[in-house]
């Protein structure tokens, strides 16, 4: 309830000062991304450039604020399945450093960690609140945005709102299944003369659809603007969330011995337990700034200027189940965990439009410095019962509580150290208009690390200067409206040192090359309908080297020489055919495999590589005329193949069956006001998720949405 009364304190104010400054309001555009439908237009951050996604040699996918309020998406997992071929491994476990969601794209594992384009890290969920636009940029980007936060995959970039030139926002609340509320709102006004205010807030209170587990938050997103004047911009956006969570346990499969089990039946029978408590919570915080200036040297150049700063702390109990291979039990471990990453990152880009005699270039030059502090702390882990998934029992049900887990603890080593990483990079891209419909894009960075690469590296790895390359090649046979295009791109990552073992038994540090990932891939994209319809349709192959192995010779020791490759193809579509219809669907086919490694693993699909196929489909239909006229229904539909969560020579292949679940929604719609009734998960489906775990999904739920606009 206190945290309810602050956001309806924080709203109430902004709206008294808000009205004292209506009469200011500006006939000036919206300054903020801008979205038609479901169509986001032109994102520059695939590039750090303005330039149309037709021309654009790379793929991306957006999901936008009107997508996420239509789905009733109270957590950015549902938005994300609006996205081709992205399908989550884990749900945040809150633990230190890491403990965001993880999802995979492309066959490989990624967390969203980039804010704005800025490296921002969350050790929980992230709110869709403060939301204008989440960006699915495809394949291994290490060009534009360096090696320590992405994926060979892609990356997941969250756009969040800005503020506009005069008075208007938005109240919401949502109540749903298991104990759902939810209060959300957006407030914009001008503060001052060419000054911006604008205030996203939430407060969301759910339980678990399992017999223990609860979650609640308060986030908070101011954000500011102030025109100087026609050349110079400054903006200041800020976010705070602070949420507790009772999360279930992760049920690990064992990956040292052979599979005891064989199908999903237990874990069915098992799906409403949650092994847990309510005491046993954890808590993130997490706070985020960034400033930006932007400023027009002339008319054909452009200087911009981001600073940020950010915070992420974990305090509370972690908890998973370690299958004990006998087909049944598993054993409890738990921790008290502590932990704070903080980081820095400044950035600067200058972009601008020039020409070589009578050949249009466009140029991107850029210099970025990040810094990255990891805090450990906590408890070590103790062991704390048997779960039997046979008799659905627990040694410890009784006891899981804070008292008593405290007690387990007193004993147990704490886990206290300190790492730091730092990135130097400067990196270009230009795009040269060889013809009206033919361009080429050459790009490239150089990058500087420093420091611990993974918060959980025991040694400092050795400095290293990394280049990283990035090509691209268009051509519209159709202008504006029909593109093909081929890229070539690269990944990287720095690899923390390994201990190895000499001929004389003596322990020494081996210190490893940044690992490669390099991506080509070919496809089209399409601009129909008035551009009110966009299809992409491509197919990549990605290649991984100089991953680190086991030595052939030494299996105590460990080299480079490994290597994976990810393969596939994907086909997405979003717009608005005809009025009132908006649809984003899409399907996605991947072959993973290691290819050069550790025998348990050459030959089979990595476990991070996800379901092979994915398919995601929604409309929403708003009657234009007649009685009827502004009520909506929506449909929609995800669809997973089998997925092997364990998969290893050694020990065997467990999979998780494949799914489809399907949503629906009915909704009326005024130009002040919404109601949107919406039902996911229909047929009530028991599905899983993991990775080299097994995770029930949510069941069916109900959600009643309310929203005014002024």
């Amino acid at each position: 309830m206190k945290n309810v009364l602050i956001c309806a304190s924080l709203l109430s104010s902004m709206l008294t000062f808000a009205q004292e400054n209506d009469t200011i309001k500006s006939n000036n555009n919206i300054d903020e991304v801008i979205v038609t439908g479901y169509i986001t237009k032109n994102s520059e951050s695939a590039n750090k450039m303005p330039l149309k996604d037709i021309e654009n040699p790379q793929v991306y996918n957006t999901v936008n604020k009107n997508v996420i309020k239509e789905q009733v998406a109270t957590n950015i997992n549902d938005a994300l399945k609006n996205v081709t071929g992205i399908a989550r491994l884990w749900e945040s476990t809150g633990r230190g450093n890491d403990g965001g969601e993880y999802y995979t794209m492309r066959g490989f594992s990624l967390q969203p960690t980039l804010l704005n384009g800025m490296p921002a890290f969350n050790n929980g969920t992230i709110d869709p609140a403060g939301i204008e636009t989440i960006e699915a940029i495809k394949g291994p980007s290490g060009t534009l945005y360096g090696g320590s936060v992405i994926s060979y995959g892609g990356l997941l970039n969250v756009i969040t709102k800005r503020p506009y030139n005069y008075f208007g926002g938005e109240v919401g609340y949502v109540l749903g299944s298991y104990g759902l509320n939810r209060i959300t709102a957006d407030v914009n006004a001008p503060v001052g003369k060419n000054l911006y205010a604008r205030i996203n807030a939430a407060y969301q209170k759910q339980n678990s659809f399992q017999d223990a587990g609860s979650y609640e938050s308060i986030y908070v997103a101011p954000s500011l603007k102030y025109v100087v004047n026609n050349r110079l911009t400054f903006t200041i956006n800020t976010e705070i969330k602070k949420s507790d969570a009772s999360n279930a346990p992760m049920i690990f499969l064992s990956r040292y011995s052979p599979l005891s089990f064989n199908s999903i039946d237990l874990f069915e029978q098992n799906y409403k337990k949650s092994y847990t408590s309510n005491d046993l919570s954890i808590k993130n915080t997490t706070f985020n700034i960034q400033a930006q200036a932007n400023y027009k040297i002339s008319d054909n150049w452009i200087s911009q200027t981001i600073v940020s700063r950010g915070n992420t702390k974990t305090d509370g109990y972690n908890q998973y189940l370690w299958d004990s291979a006998n087909g049944d039990e598993f054993t409890r471990y738990i921790s008290k965990l502590g932990g704070e990453t903080n980081t820095t990152g400044i950035q600067q880009n200058f972009v601008g439009n020039f020409n070589v005699g009578k050949v249009k270039n466009k140029l991107l030059f850029g210099l970025d410095y990040f810094q990255r502090q990891f805090l450990l702390g906590g408890t070590g882990w103790a062991g704390f019962g048997t779960v039997s998934l046979v008799n659905q029992t627990d040694t410890k049900a009784g006891e899981l509580n804070q008292a008593a887990v405290n007690t387990a603890l007193a004993s147990t080593q704490n886990a206290i150290g300190t790492m730091e990483t730092k990135i130097y990079s400067a990196y270009i891209s230009d795009v040269v208009y060889i013809l009206p419909n033919l361009s080429a894009m050459l790009s490239a960075r150089v990058d500087h690390f420093t420091g611990n690469p993974t918060a959980y590296a025991v040694e400092e790895s050795k400095a290293t200067t990394t280049f990283s390359p990035k090509l691209g090649l268009v051509y519209q046979p159709i202008q504006d409206k029909l593109s093909i295009f081929a890229n070539y791109m690269n990944g990287f990552q720095n690899i923390e040192p390994v201990q190895n073992v000499a001929a004389d038994g003596s322990k020494y540090f081996a210190y490893f090359d940044p690992e490669h990932a390099n991506q080509w891939e070919v496809g089209t994209k399409a601009s129909l309908v008035k551009d009110k319809l966009s299809i992409t349709a491509s197919y990549y192959d990605i290649k991984v080297k100089d991953k680190v192995m086991p030595d052939p010779t030494n299996a105590q020791n460990s080299i480079q020489g490994g290597e994976v490759e990810s393969k596939g193809f994907e086909v997405s579509v979003v717009g608005s055919p005809i009025d009132g219809l908006n649809i984003i669907a899409g399907f996605s086919h991947n072959d993973s495999e290691v290819t050069v490694g550790d025998p348990t693993y050459v030959g089979y699909r990595p476990e991070e590589a996800g379901p092979k196929n994915l398919f995601n489909f929604w409309a929403n239909y708003k009657v234009q005329q007649g009685a009827l006229k502004n009520i909506g229904i929506g449909f929609g539909a995800n669809s997973a193949s089998e997925h092997y969560t364990l998969n290893r020579a050694s020990i065997g292949t467990f999979a998780i069956p494949s799914y489809a679940v399907f949503n629906a929604a009915l909704s009326y719609n005024e130009d002040k006001y919404s109601v949107i009734l919406k039902l996911d998960n229909i047929a009530n489906k028991k599905y899983f998720s993991g990775w080299s775990t097994v995770t029930p999904q949510r069941l069916r739920t109900v959600s009643l949405s309310l929203n005014y606009k002024f």
